[in-house]
């Protein structure tokens, strides 16, 4: 590239760096809206167990290191003239790519958050809490209504009481499940 011949090394680096990089990464992620990224190395096999968490996110992989590296470059060539000092515009070049690969982190987490199964079961209203929507009779003698919030959620539930009448307002804690449908509730 004669348009590099002049530069110095350490920006002539940044850009060598910076051009395949940034190739690489418009096709990912012309790949990913195509949907043809469809394993990223997220669930690799890997025996580095650098983080303990539920989320199945690989450290080394390919998206990681190019999200590293276009860090790295683009900084380096952003501030090269900013910058005198050298060995301090490196470091921040190296913690702007480090800071790349945590918010990739951050945003396959949120999108993960996406794909968690939040539809409503019924044993999840065991031991919660609920509002009496309409009166529960006693001793099981006829259904009343209740509110529950289930994973963020507010559901009008059937209920009945083994115990005296609940009137309406009351709060009361779910103690069994009758039938797949109808749950048993006493007062607090």
């Amino acid at each position: 590239m004669e348009i590099l011949e002049n530069v110095d090394t350490l920006l002539k680096t940044f850009w060598f760096v910076a051009i395949p990089t940034s190739l690489i990464f418009i096709i990912q992620t012309i790949m990913t809206f195509i949907g043809a990224d469809s394993s990223d190395g997220i669930e690799a096999n890997f025996d580095g167990n650098l983080v303990e968490s539920d989320a199945p996110f690989q450290l080394f992989s390919l998206r990681n290191l190019i999200n590293f590296l276009l860090g790295i470059s683009w900084t380096g060539i952003s501030f090269y003239t900013t910058i005198a000092n050298k060995p301090l515009l490196i470091i921040l070049s190296l913690a702007i790519g480090i800071l790349f690969v945590f918010l990739f982190f951050i945003i396959i987490r949120q999108v993960q958050k996406l794909a968690e199964d939040n539809s409503f079961k019924i044993a999840n209203t065991l031991n919660k809490t609920a509002e009496v929507y309409l009166t529960i009779p006693e001793n099981k003698k006829g259904k009343g209504k209740i509110m529950i919030s289930v994973n963020g959620a507010f559901h009008e539930l059937e209920a009945m009481t083994e115990n005296d009448k609940i009137q309406t307002g009351s709060v009361v804690k779910v103690v069994k499940i009758e039938n797949n449908n109808i749950l048993i509730v006493e007062t607090i």
